[in-house]
């Protein structure tokens, strides 16, 4: 039988920063492997390095030691225009402040990063309106993101991010920046649309209970990644 190639793998990746004359090692070791269509959530106290790891996996930051392999290529040695071009062909972010461009409607938003693969504007054009009306947009397409609730831009964020259909999304605290209540409708939301689209999907929160419904849970702490599957933290007490 035919090994599944995982759609992210960090294999033994370290990063140091430098700070003054002391080296500060955030990242000391990380595996993961992601499934095709597995969700995985990233759980850790702040400071912990999530958002290192994420922009690791991302090909935004370099691991000072170890790999990255995405869709089981080695990307450490690639140069800028093929990560870029990774990161746009293959990769959706979502983070916890949406940086939507002000001047551009919610279709717009959704269309730019379609446009700038090559598609053309009618297919740009309704991609970006379904993905909008599956989040429950249908009404916003004309609004500027002045005109539109904090969980309104949310949702346009994660349809953009999901615009040029990714095999991977990475999202940093996508719903840490919202009350509990459109949180958990929001989130809710972009659960399902990675389900439906059979996307991979590693998602960093500190929401327990959010973290819950995805598929796995690993912890960052110390700088050492541990999968709960096979570890003693069985309780939220245990991960912070």
């Amino acid at each position: 039988m035919n090994k599944i190639t995982p759609t992210l793998e960090l294999r033994k990746v370290v990063k140091t920063f430098k700070q003054g004359s002391q080296n500060l090692e955030v990242l000391r070791g990380v595996d993961l492997e992601i499934m095709p269509g597995e969700i995985v959530a990233l759980l850790g106290p702040s400071g912990s390095g999530k958002s290192t790891m994420l922009q690791i996996s991302g090909l935004l930051e370099k691991p000072s030691k170890g790999e990255v392999f995405l869709d089981g290529k080695k990307c450490s040695k690639l140069g800028d225009s093929m990560r870029t071009a990774l990161r746009r062909d293959y990769l959706g972010f979502v983070y916890q402040y949406h940086n939507l461009l002000a001047d551009f409607d919610a279709v717009e938003n959704v269309m730019l990063p379609q446009l700038i693969a090559g598609a053309s504007m009618k297919n740009a054009r309704e991609k970006a309106e379904w993905l909008l009306s599956r989040l429950g947009l249908a009404k916003r397409f004309k609004h500027r993101p002045s005109e539109l609730s904090g969980g309104e831009q949310q949702r346009v964020a994660i349809a953009r991010a999901l615009a040029n259909a990714p095999k991977l999304l990475l999202a940093d605290e996508p719903t840490g920046n919202l009350d509990p209540r459109t949180s958990e409708v929001v989130f809710g939301e972009l659960l399902s649309i990675v389900k439906e689209t059979k996307l991979s999907a590693l998602i960093a929160t500190h929401n327990f209970e959010l973290a819950d419904k995805m598929d796995r849970k690993v912890v960052l702490k110390d700088g050492v990644l541990v999968d709960t599957r096979a570890s003693k933290f069985v309780s939220e007490e245990n991960f912070y």
